[in-house]
């Protein structure tokens, strides 16, 4: 049996949430959650259904499949069998004629037919409410990504380096990483907050397969398996002597997770001129590492980053040509892409117990893309890395 989410940590959960709601939207009556993040956050289970929020802090579960598995999961106080939305409507009071919602979540069609039996006349968006209260981690969640961390770090530093052999695709090497992390414990499943954003072990490239264009908003590229499915790795694509192998993936466990890259010199170190790029990308890292402290704005960070950099380093820095990612880092927890970001616009304050990958990257023409990422808590003595201090770049001979 898994365990379930503490009754303790939902009911804080919803405490924080309701009080941000109170702060950002006062008078708000009623909110309507549908997406399987936020359910489990506030509920600990994933069913489908509606979670159902009053503004004097009275909630319920209403679920329509599976009832009963949200029973033995959840230690959620008030869940309800729910047939249809009609069922819901019955039982719960006159709703305002405006309700939130999560805006980048529900589509169209569910919120109509929700609307048909619930009346309201206007949708508004509660999503960066539940983003805010979602990127501070309490010392449970901590625990469960110190446990993803660790297993991202034995898998990406120690098992890596051993299933690399020469002929070998980048499909290949995809399906090795995945079936060894999860043996190690990885829950099996990467979740993204952005709208379409999929991805199967994260992205893999042997040489400049890593600067491949993609529509992944992010300073890595991969080729994928086709057009069809832009994920995993090439399966013509073929590891030779020589070849820079890139990852860069998430681990997760019990829904939370971490994110990581590393690079991999297969059988010949590379040009040290790019060995050099990769060792600036690791001084950024630890720095921006040593700012991550409780009171620390992220868009301070990123300025401060970038004014430090020579104009000739910030060609390709981030990415590749024109394609380049406008941050240096982003919130991890229950999706791998939260807030804050580390980027120009984020001036909210960072809080103790927030979690931020961090991930300065450089593409290489001929070589792929250098750089590492490492999983960081916010705390008082800067980010405490989840994930290893590995300097991220490997010889495998």
């Amino acid at each position: 049996m898994h365990r379930q989410v503490p009754a303790r940590e939902l009911h804080d959960r919803m405490d924080r949430f309701c009080d941000r709601m109170d702060t950002e939207n006062p008078g708000w009556e009623i909110v309507a959650l549908f997406g399987k993040v936020n359910l489990y956050y506030f509920t600990g289970t994933i069913q489908d259904g509606v979670l159902l929020i009053r503004d004097n802090r009275d909630a319920v579960f209403w679920v329509r499949r599976s009832y009963e598995r949200a029973i033995k999961e959840s230690a959620f106080p008030d869940i309800r069998k729910m047939p249809s939305y009609r069922d819901a409507a019955r039982e719960t009071a006159t709703v305002a004629d405006h309700i939130y919602m999560e805006t980048e979540v529900v589509p169209l069609a569910l919120m109509e037919r929700f609307r048909k039996h619930f009346l309201f006349t206007q949708v508004l968006p509660m999503d960066l409410q539940a983003a805010r209260v979602r990127a501070v981690k309490s010392m449970y969640e901590l625990a469960l990504l110190e446990k993803a961390g660790n297993i991202h770090r034995i898998v990406l530093e120690e098992d890596i380096p051993t299933m690399l052999s020469e002929g070998m695709s980048e499909a290949e090497f995809g399906t090795y990483v995945y079936s060894k992390m999860v043996e190690r414990g990885h829950q099996g499943i990467v979740r993204f907050g952005s709208f379409n954003t999929e991805i199967e072990v994260g992205q893999i490239g042997f040489g400049e397969s890593s600067l491949h264009p993609t529509s992944f908003d992010g300073p890595g590229g991969c080729y994928g398996v086709c057009p069809g499915a832009p994920v995993l790795g090439s399966r013509s694509r073929r590891l030779n002597q020589g070849d820079m192998v890139f990852i860069d993936n998430a681990c997760g466990v019990e829904g939370y997770q971490t994110d990581k890259t590393m690079n991999y010199m297969f059988r010949r170190r590379i040009p040290g001129e790019a060995i050099e790029m990769h060792r600036q990308c690791v001084a950024i890292l630890k720095e921006m590492a040593s700012l991550l402290k409780p009171g620390a704005v992220p868009s301070d960070i990123y300025n401060t980053i970038m004014g430090e950099l020579d104009p000739g380093f910030l060609q390709n820095f981030m990415g590749f040509g024109d394609r380049r990612a406008n941050f240096l880092g982003h919130g991890v927890g229950l999706v791998v892409d939260e807030i804050p970001v580390i980027a120009r616009g984020f001036d909210e304050p960072l809080q103790e117990g927030m979690v931020i990958a961090l991930e300065p990257k450089k593409g290489i023409p001929g070589i792929g893309l250098v750089g590492i990422e490492n999983t960081y808590v916010v705390t008082y003595s800067g980010g405490k890395s989840l994930t290893g201090n590995n300097p991220g770049l490997i010889e495998v001979f």
